[in-house]
């Protein structure tokens, strides 16, 4: 078992930035796969980035590349969220990720998910 906390999530224009963080409770999972999803308002998570467990390797939805930066930090056990030139599109609730049965970022191209979620962090973008 392990609990996520995501912060960071706010208000801001369309063009701005945010950054997200979520710290995960237990050194354990530093050795897995982290990502980020998010939630549209009435719409289905979705996935956002991963980072391998070293960090070495990432991977990110179209609709993002480019503009977010998915990074971690074992030493304290956080995975962060850089978003740049948000788009009102990214409205959501976002939230991180972990506890994939291979803890390789493999599964998250392949489109599976983690056992771990957070409580989710809302970031909203206005036009």
């Amino acid at each position: 078992q392990v609990h996520l906390v995501e912060s960071g999530g706010g208000l801001v224009q369309a063009g701005g930035s945010l950054r997200l963080t979520c710290t995960a409770s237990r050194r354990t999972f530093d050795t897995y796969a982290k990502a980020w999803f998010r939630q549209p308002p009435g719409k289905e998570r979705e996935f956002v980035a991963a980072i391998s467990f070293e960090g070495s390797s990432t991977y990110y939805a179209d609709s993002v590349k480019g503009r977010f930066t998915i990074s971690r930090d074992n030493a304290k056990s956080t995975i962060t969220l850089e978003m740049n030139n948000l788009k009102p599109e990214d409205t959501a609730v976002y939230y991180c990720n972990t506890g994939t049965r291979s803890s390789r970022m493999q599964d998250y191209r392949s489109g599976a998910v983690g056992l771990y979620w957070g409580q989710g962090t809302q970031v909203t973008v206005s036009s």
